[in-house]
């Protein structure tokens, strides 16, 4: 079909390493990391909430972990 791009053929389907916004110049690597650190902190801060917040499910999860620790193989 002549009114295809050829990209819809299939061939080539690699996602493009970055998609420019317009009105938004490309993200860096350096901020990329930044951004990946903080939402690192916000989750693990949520982790801790939760588990303040239900502790009987915190201690369940901490014996399953135990368990898995005990029977990995190295």
């Amino acid at each position: 079909m002549p009114d295809l791009p050829d990209s819809a053929s299939g061939e080539g389907d690699e996602a493009p390493a970055e998609i420019p916004v317009a009105g938004r110049p490309p993200v860096t690597d350096a901020e990329r990391r930044r951004r990946r650190a903080q939402f690192l902190r916000d989750l693990a801060e949520a982790r801790e909430l939760r588990d303040r917040v239900q502790p009987r499910r915190a201690k369940a999860a901490r014996l399953r972990h135990a368990m898995r620790m005990r029977t990995f193989r190295w």
